[in-house]
């Protein structure tokens, strides 16, 4: 887990970059209060001597730097908590975005737009670059209210050892939250295997999840231990669940009861230690009530449901998300592009019929579009004939808004 450390003298950011890490579950403290009382819950219940002095990332203004030694200064700063990253923060008259890294990465220094200061955080895009920036693919970019109890229900049950079933829209996720799991879990030293049940031929499905020995079938001509084995002492997430065929559910079931497999070709049971979690788009009981999946098995995976939502349903998380997208999507550091306000304005307002995958979809388009480090509302184009209609509708409500403003 990375554990960040804000130095908030001459940050007037800090305490949103505080609660940013606390809604993304990282564990973030001021540098003044290491030795004190602790914000919120980033280290709740834990005795103020017995605190880490430990930190992977150390986080201040370009102020701050410059009175202490400029570069050498805050860099022995930050090895005196044994930060592996080191993150400055300053602006300038420009009043723009833009990144640039030294040290081979491990020095990233943002410059943000004044205007950050007092933007929302849930909106503002350069303070939610920040935290993706000091963070690793572990931690999930939210800032909606029912978003961050999911996460924080989700953190609960990554405590357990128990099955998790995960039901949501398309696009929407599910895998993330069940790498989240994982990775808070005690087994994230361990292996995360996914399969996606829908996507593999249902003659190959069996010996995939199971293995097989050499010569079961015809082309078997090495053994293969299967999935379940290859997830031992780690977690197996089986994706769509609802598609797999009703002659392997009997099977699945008694894998997970008994907590062995056998492979095809054998007759020796194989134990597995394996946390599984399921997924699935649909509406299991109508799948059980039609008859396409086994009610037993459905009770055995659905220990504990957890449910995803359409992203227009949660727009808070929109604007963090696509800074780790973007982050995701930009090959170097330097090239990163902020998003216009109007721009903004847009992904906002939009049904998001793909969910995550279509935002994604979205911003790679206006990333080769934009020009000059800057995403603007002509660089967002959606699917469908619907784009431009929508494009210049929100284009007029938001010159319309403004002008009643002034």
């Amino acid at each position: 887990m990375v554990k960040v450390c804000i130095e908030k003298t001459l940050l007037p950011v800090a305490d949103m970059l505080l609660d940013i890490f606390s809604m993304r579950m990282a564990n973030a403290v001021f540098y003044g209060d290491i030795n004190a009382q602790t914000h919120g819950a980033h280290v709740r219940g834990v005795a103020a001597s017995k605190i880490s002095q430990s930190y992977d990332v150390f986080l201040c203004s370009a102020e701050f730097a410059d009175r202490n030694g400029g570069t050498p200064g805050i860099v022995d700063l930050a090895r005196s908590i044994k930060s592996k990253k080191l993150m400055i923060i300053g602006h300038d008259d420009s009043d723009q975005f833009f990144v640039c890294h030294e040290m081979n990465g491990k020095l990233i220094r943002l410059t943000i737009p004044i205007a950050a200061e007092k933007t929302p955080v849930a909106t503002n895009y350069s303070l939610q670059m920040a935290a993706t920036l000091c963070l690793d693919d572990e931690y999930v970019a939210v800032a909606d209210s029912a978003s961050r109890q999911l996460m924080a229900l989700a953190a609960r049950v990554a405590a357990t050892d128990v099955t998790v079933f995960v039901n949501g829209p398309t696009g929407t996720g599910k895998e993330v939250l069940a790498k989240f799991i994982h990775n808070q879990s005690s087994r994230r030293d361990n292996a995360f295997v996914a399969v996606n049940c829908a996507a593999i031929p249902e003659n190959m499905l069996e010996a995939i999840l199971f293995g097989h020995e050499k010569g079961a079938f015809t082309g078997a001509s090495t053994a293969n231990k299967g999935i379940f084995r290859a997830a031992d002492g780690g977690t197996l997430l089986l994706d769509e669940i609802s598609e797999m065929p009703l002659s392997l559910q009997a099977k699945l079931l008694r894998a997970l009861q008994e907590r062995k497999v056998t492979p095809l070709g054998s007759q020796r049971e194989v134990d597995v230690d394996v946390r599984v979690i399921a997924t699935t788009n649909r509406e299991m009981l109508s799948e059980i009530s039609e008859g396409k999946f086994r009610e037993d098995l459905f009770y055995r995976l659905n220990v504990f449901p957890l449910t995803t939502q359409h992203l227009a349903q949660r727009p808070d998380d929109i604007i963090p998300i696509s800074s780790i997208l973007l982050a995701r999507h930009s090959p170097v550091l330097e090239d990163l592009p902020c998003i216009d306000d109007e721009a903004a304005d847009l992904l906002l307002s939009y049904s998001w019929p793909g969910n995550v995958r279509e935002l994604e979809n979205v911003l790679q388009r206006a990333m080769v579009l934009s020009s000059g480090g800057r995403i603007m509302a002509g660089d967002i184009m959606v699917d469908g004939t619907l784009q431009d209609r929508f494009a210049a509708k929100m284009t007029t409500e938001i010159a319309l808004s403004k002008s009643a403003a002034i």
